[in-house]
């Protein structure tokens, strides 16, 4: 193909279809984040709150429980209830072993 034979005018109106084909593909990329934002948002908002203290159950169902941590401990494993404040307790008294990284047997105040 000559270049001669395409005009300026006719490169103008190409590239212009090349730029609005990028804006109509960026404005897809906002709206989809924008779309994943509120998601994030609205998971936010529906969350329920995390449990003040947990217990850390065995292997099995049902398993015994092994370990007493606070609810944001990040030592926690998988398998884990939550519990009320008097339950860690009872759990602590009862010789269930408090997590030595977040210590909740100092916070509930059973120490041994």
């Amino acid at each position: 193909m000559d270049e001669r034979s395409v005009s300026r005018l006719d490169l103008l109106r190409f590239l212009r279809r090349v730029q609005a084909r990028d804006l109509a593909r960026t404005d897809r990329w906002i709206a989809d984040e924008e779309r994943r934002e509120a998601e994030r948002t609205r998971g936010e908002q529906v969350r329920p709150p995390a449990p003040e203290w947990i217990v850390e159950r065995g292997i099995g169902q049902g398993g015994p429980p092994i370990e007493v941590h606070r609810g944001d401990c990040y030592a926690a494993g998988k398998r884990r209830t939550p519990v009320t404040r008097d339950e860690a307790r009872w759990e602590l008294a009862r010789g269930t072993r408090a997590c030595t990284h977040c210590r909740p047997d100092s916070a509930l105040g059973v120490l041994e």
